[in-house]
């Protein structure tokens, strides 16, 4: 596998992050950089996408940062495994549809090793699930950003977060639904087990992104997604 993948422990600032995802991202453009899977957590804080509506975000107690990847608000901290997913989409069809659909497989195939019947949901965003309650809830969120055809950020699911702390925002401006971690669900599961799946299901996912089926073709050459 001629991709890098790397786990780091600890506490990474977003700040830090995203500096190092813009510049691998250039890097990996010109070929002079391998395609990476980053798998971090990050200290408590609210990021809003490029669809971020200031009246969604209900709290200020931790720092907002404007991410410029797709979508609304949402929450990281730690006991969220966070992935950043860099990948030259220049040599793997150019499917950007695609991609978004393969990574949201991703995390539920990774999901389905704790038993976990995670599944999209039609016209919202993210990973869902049924609480022990019945109740539908987001365990995962999605969020990209691809400039000529190399991605950035990816995904966050949670693990065994605070869920209090999402009451600062209105996660990806759903305010119907609540969210949920493996916690939550009586499942004890550590970051390490979790990366392990995912690991274990990246083959799948690469060739899901490399064999794009014509319902998710997308023609058009972002600059910026």
């Amino acid at each position: 596998m001629n991709i890098n993948w790397e786990v780091t422990n600890g506490l990474t600032s977003y700040a830090e992050a995203v500096s190092r995802m813009e510049l691998l991202q250039a890097d990996i453009r010109e070929k002079s950089a391998r395609e990476l899977v980053w798998l971090l957590e990050h200290p408590p804080l609210y990021t809003g996408g490029t669809s971020a509506d200031p009246a969604e975000l209900l709290s200020q107690q931790f720092p907002v940062f404007n991410s410029g990847r797709g979508g609304r608000y949402t929450y990281h901290g730690p006991g969220q495994r966070v992935g950043y997913v860099m990948l030259d989409l220049a040599t793997r069809g150019k499917d950007v549809r695609c991609f978004v659909h393969a990574l949201e497989g991703w995390v539920i195939d990774a999901l389905a090793q704790f038993d976990v019947p995670a599944r999209r949901a039609e016209g919202r965003i993210g990973i869902w699930c049924d609480t022990l309650s019945g109740k539908e809830a987001k365990i995962g969120a999605i969020g990209v950003r691809i400039r000529r055809w190399v991605t950035m950020h990816g995904f966050a699911v949670n693990i065994a977060p605070d869920l209090s702390h999402f009451a600062g925002i209105v996660p990806c401006g759903i305010a119907d639904y609540p969210v949920t971690s493996l916690a939550d669900l009586g499942i004890k599961a550590s970051l390490s087990d979790f990366d392990d799946a995912l690991y274990s299901t990246f083959p799948k996912f690469l060739n899901t992104v490399a064999n794009a089926p014509d319902a998710f073709c997308d023609s058009q050459s972002p600059e910026e997604i």
